[in-house]
């Protein structure tokens, strides 16, 4: 079996435990050799402090190559670019576009008034600096807000137009759905990478919720493995399991990168990373 590049993603702390959290899972995955790292933005950019934060130290220290979330939600056009320019002089040099999630309880996106009206515009300011390179989300199951599975596609296909470089994947659960969706992409004259994200399960009642608010297909088969394995005290050899199994296939069909959301749990995703072959390379200097 071809061993997968691998890139991860982490929340960035929010209060000082959290930090260690991080820190650890930093320390854990580092040695992996990921193409890259991402650090996410809370919902209506609640985390926009603290993902610049967590950018700058995990670039300085780690030597990881950073890529910082980046959304539209309450900010001008002129702050969120500012946001990217702080990201710039700190030697970050990759975005991850996205529109963004409202606040919690406001209901639908809401533009602000001086902001971007979207990803799209989003990335194409972006993409005019120069100083970037830009990746973006892609929903291989339609996202809640879409008309239709092809309105995504065509969506996508307009984020590559105005200047993004690679998309990365909701999670999903079976790999024919995101082989579907690779397909249409194709169709469509899309030809630029679209990475599968991948979701090792650590908690199967706070994954099924999060799929549920997703948009992401549940299989009935996974709720009864996971009640058998809660009985058996084996969720997490379960979950290890299926992560490698959906990783294989996926690499079986073709797909030579996966990006992996490890909730800032690391155990899950480096057992997984281990089962599909990809060794440990260094170990992690210049921890601060």
């Amino acid at each position: 079996m071809t061993v997968p590049a691998i890139s991860f993603e982490f929340f960035p702390p929010q209060n000082l435990e959290a930090s260690f959290r991080l820190w650890d899972t930093v320390q854990v995955l580092a040695p992996m050799a990921p193409r890259f790292v991402s650090v996410t933005y809370g919902a209506g950019g609640t985390t926009r402090d603290l993902t610049r934060d967590a950018v700058a130290t995990i670039h300085k220290h780690s030597g990881l190559n950073v890529a910082a979330h980046l959304t539209c939600v309450n900010a001008t056009r002129e702050e969120t670019l500012a946001i990217a320019d702080q990201f710039a002089e700190a030697g970050v040099k990759e975005i991850v576009a996205l529109r963004g999630d409202p606040p919690k309880g406001t209901g639908a996106f809401q533009q602000h008034p001086d902001g971007f009206a979207s990803s799209v515009e989003l990335i194409e300011a972006l993409s005019e600096t120069g100083k970037f390179n830009i990746r973006v989300g892609a929903y291989p199951e339609k996202h809640p807000e879409a008309s239709s599975g092809a309105a995504d596609v065509e969506y996508l296909k307009r984020k590559f137009d105005a200047g993004a470089d690679e998309a990365l994947t909701q999670f999903f659960f079976e790999a024919d759905t995101f082989f579907r969706f690779r397909d249409a992409c194709e169709k469509a004259g899309i030809d630029k990478p679209i990475i599968p994200g991948i979701l090792p399960i650590e908690n199967w009642k706070g994954a099924r919720n999060f799929a549920r608010r997703c948009g992401t297909d549940v299989p009935a088969w996974m709720d009864e493995a996971f009640e058998k394995a809660a009985r058996d005290g084996r969720e997490d050899l379960l979950a290890t399991a299926l992560a490698t199994e959906l990783c294989s296939d996926l690499i079986d069909g073709g797909v030579d990168s996966l990006h992996f959301y490890t909730l800032n749990r690391p155990e899950l995703t480096r057992d997984v990373c281990h089962a599909l072959g990809v060794a440990p390379k260094t170990n992690l200097e210049n921890v601060a």
